[in-house]
Formats: C-alpha cells, structure tokens, sequence
C-alpha cells in the first residue's frame, strides 16, 4: 500500500509503515513541505493512489463531495501523545489494511475503527 501522512501527524509514523512493508511519505517531503495546500494533497493522493492519512476532518467533506484524496484515513482520537497514537494505530493496521480492500474511507478513534461508504 501506498501512504501519503499529513501535517501534524509524526514523521515517524512514515518508517513504521516503510518497516511494514508500505511505501509511505509525509506532506513534509514533498516540495512545498507542510504548506502544501489541500488541493494539491488530494491531486497527489489520486494521481499516486496514496491513502491519506490525516486528522484533517475537511477532507473528509472534500472525499465525499470530490471523491478525493484516493483513499481517506481519518484520525479521529483528540489529544494524544505519539507513543498512544501509534499504539491504536498498529493495534488495529491488519484490519486497516484489509478494509482498504473493500472500502476507500476510514475513521480511527481511540475505541475503533469505523468503516464509512
């Protein structure tokens, strides 16, 4: 799978998913760095098919109204430290990955993992 992590999400999180396996980037590696606008997040998301992984709740109106970013993780836990954050995200990465097989939005909170249509 092919990842593209948004601002405010740790850099680290990219070697985790390349340790798994996963061809991962941050918003920090593209040109623009972390002021890449929106837009230009999603073209790359679709242009790349990368999954999106952000706490960034516009592009989850901006997946359903525009059918974009590719594919939509959505981290939906408040404030957490990233020890806490990677400890739910990897707590529940095999079930993420098979759901990416049938479904293209996702939302990940401290309890679960929400499929969305």
């Amino acid at each position: 799978m092919k990842f593209l992590i948004n601002a405010h999400l740790p850099r680290d999180l990219v070697q985790r998913l390349k340790d798994k396996g996963h061809d991962a980037i941050h918003t920090r590696d593209l040109p623009q760095a972390n002021r890449t606008l929106d837009s230009e997040i999603r073209a790359i998301s679709l242009r790349e098919q990368r999954i999106l992984i952000t706490i960034d709740a516009d592009f989850s109106d901006s997946f359903r109204l525009k059918r974009g970013p590719y594919k939509l993780l959505l981290i939906t836990t408040g404030n957490i430290t990233n020890k806490e954050l990677f400890e739910i995200f990897f707590r529940n990465f095999e079930q993420i990955e098979t759901a990416f097989e049938q479904y293209s939005f996702l939302e990940l909170n401290r309890k679960a993992l929400i499929f969305h249509e």
